[in-house]
C-alpha cells in the first residue's frame, strides 16, 4: 500500500505596503483577503498540522486561514522561516554568473549558504509515515522555490525565479513507492 505525505507550500498574503519592505510588516488589507479566501479553499483538506514562519505577514495569514480549520494545530515554524539560498565561496561556480551580483546583495538576516537550512526543511517535511498526511506550510517565496527545485531534482540555483502570488498554493508530494512529484504550482484559482 501506498503512504503519501502532501505538503501544501503557500506564500503569505500581501504585505501592507506602507511597511515597505520591512521583515516584521503584516498584512494589507488584499493579503487578509486573500488568506480568508485561501482559508475557505483548504477548510476540507484533512491537514494534520499547520506550520507557519516567524514573521508577521505569515503568521497573520496562519492566524486567518486557521479560522477555517478549527481542529487544525498550528504553530511558528523556523524551518519555513524567510531564506534566501546563496552559494559559498567554493559553490560559486554552480550558479550562473548572472545572479552572483544579486545573491551578494542578500542580507546577512536571510543568507542560508549553500542552502543548508533549506535541505533540513525538505529533510524534515519530506518523510513518509506510517499513515497520509497532508501538512500547510505558510512561508516565502524562495522557501517554495527551493522544494520546488528540491522534487524536479532540479540543479541548486534553480529556485530562482520561481515566482509565487500571495496565498498561491504549490502542492508536492512524496509517495513511499516513488520520488518525489510536484503536484501543482502556483494555484491561484481561489484568488
Amino acid at each position: 500500500m501506498t503512504v503519501r505525505t502532501r505538503l501544501y507550500l503557500v506564500r503569505h498574503g500581501e504585505q501592507d505596503p506602507a511597511t515597505g519592505h520591512s521583515r516584521n510588516g503584516g498584512l494589507s488589507r488584499l493579503g487578509r483577503d486573500q488568506a480568508d479566501r485561501l482559508g475557505r479553499r483548504l477548510r476540507t483538506v484533512p491537514f494534520s498540522a499547520v506550520h507557519h514562519s516567524p514573521l508577521t505577514r505569515a503568521a497573520q495569514t496562519a492566524d486567518i486561514v486557521a479560522g477555517h480549520l478549527p481542529d487544525v494545530a498550528r504553530h511558528e515554524c523556523d524551518f519555513v522561516r524567510d531564506r534566501t539560498p546563496v552559494p559559498s565561496a567554493g559553490q560559486r561556480d554552480s550558479y550562473p554568473d548572472r545572479w552572483l551580483d544579486w545573491l551578494d546583495g542578500v542580507p546577512d538576516d536571510e543568507r542560508d549558504e549553500d542552502a543548508i537550512a533549506l535541505r533540513a526543511a525538505v529533510d524534515h517535511f519530506g518523510v513518509i509515515g506510517e499513515e497520509d498526511r497532508h501538512e500547510l506550510l505558510i512561508t516565502h517565496n524562495f522557501v517554495i522555490g527551493w522544494f520546488v527545485r528540491h522534487v524536479l531534482d532540479a540543479p541548486d540555483w534553480r529556485w530562482i525565479g520561481l515566482n509565487q502570488a500571495n496565498c498561491a498554493i504549490t502542492t508536492v508530494q512524496w509517495d513511499s513507492d516513488r520520488p518525489p512529484t510536484l503536484l501543482s504550482f502556483n494555484d491561484t484559482g481561489h484568488l
